[in-house]
């Protein structure tokens, strides 16, 4: 017998959004025995809105249209799909939200700014996702600054126990994987343990010392250290800011898979010997503070259970890296102290 669930995205008609709809409706993510229900969630039309180019739509509108092609891609899994502007509406029942929605950064705008600004939005949604959804959501942030902004959403909708909240780092974590598989010359499969410590910026620490390839320390396999810590690290920082370089616009595509990833990990587990990265709600492990939401090795138990790997050494570059990535988030946090309740 089939089960349904219900799933909500916001920012629904956002290019993040758009690449990733069709995979969670189509049966990849939750199974071909499982119906799934799309929340496609969007900001209200603005009614003295004046279109930037001939070819520009509102982003609730951009919904409807993403819907009307959902429904046309005729999926035996996906038995409905709900457009709404209104949080309480998108989130009603839902046992997954992806919160993809954010305010990108404009002209001017410092990044305390920005993490004022989506502080607000996310104050809302975590308002309405404690109201309205399932006893059993799961919450995945990807809007950035996605550490802080899932740090909002959690204090303010604290009825949701802490090991339900994620911020993403999975698109980082594939990143780093691709990229010692790209310069071992073996496939990406032969990566594991790979890690993104802290925050989803261009502070975030890729951890090489504890990866793994071919089930050998990466550093045995790898023995260009010099490429690690003056190449792979910032790559992996600063991939976002290429990639926009490089196509002009943002990396839609593999943030989009990079969330698939995220929830199909949550769903089915980590391999044995594998764990995969997520920014959790810390408890205070590895000296980070408890409440921060810091990125961390995990494992998942194939019931959405997670723990947090411990046990793990860090050498002067890493101890470095990640004291650099922890006074970021800090900061932020630091940024954002009006809009977090005790």
């Amino acid at each position: 017998m089939s089960k349904t669930i219900k799933v909500a995205v916001t920012g629904a008609g956002g290019n993040v959004s758009y690449a990733m709809l069709a995979r969670l409706a189509s049966g990849e993510v939750f199974g071909l025995n499982t119906k799934v229900i799309l929340h496609l969630l969007e900001i209200p039309r603005k009614p003295d809105w004046t279109p930037p180019t001939p070819s520009a739509r509102q982003p609730l509108d951009v919904a409807d249209g993403n819907a009307m092609e959902l429904l046309d891609c005729g999926f035996s899994t996906l038995a409905d799909v709900i457009v709404t502007d209104d949080p309480n509406k998108g989130f009603e029942g839902v046992s997954w939200a992806l919160l993809v929605g954010a305010a990108p950064r404009g002209p001017g705008m410092e990044r305390k700014d920005l993490l004022s600004l989506n502080g607000r939005i996310f104050v809302g949604q975590g308002k309405a996702l404690a109201a309205k959804a399932a006893s059993d959501v799961r919450i995945l942030v990807v809007g950035n600054p996605c550490n802080t902004n899932c740090l909002v959403a959690y204090r303010n909708g604290q009825a949701i126990p802490a090991e339900r909240w994620f911020a993403m780092t999975r698109l980082d974590h594939n990143r780093a994987v691709s990229a010692l598989a790209v310069k071992a010359g073996v496939l990406n499969e032969k990566v594991t343990c790979a890690t993104i410590w802290g925050n989803h910026s261009n502070t975030q620490f890729p951890d090489f010392t504890n990866a793994k390839i071919k089930g050998k320390p990466a550093t045995d396999i790898i023995t260009d250290r010099a490429w690690l810590e003056g190449t792979f690290v910032p790559q992996c920082q600063n991939r976002g800011a290429a990639i926009i370089k490089a196509r002009g616009l943002s990396s839609a595509l593999s943030a989009a898979n990079g969330a698939i990833d995220h929830v199909k990990t949550f769903v089915t587990g980590t391999p044995t010997g594998d764990w995969t990265s997520a920014g959790v709600i810390s408890k205070g492990e590895y000296g980070v503070p408890k409440g921060l939401v810091f990125g961390y090795p995990v494992t998942v138990d194939g019931q959405s259970h997670w723990n947090v790997v411990e046990g793990l050494s860090h050498d002067a570059f890493g101890k470095a890296a990640f004291a650099k990535t922890l006074n970021e988030l800090l900061e932020e946090q630091e940024a954002v102290k009006d809009l977090l309740p005790s």
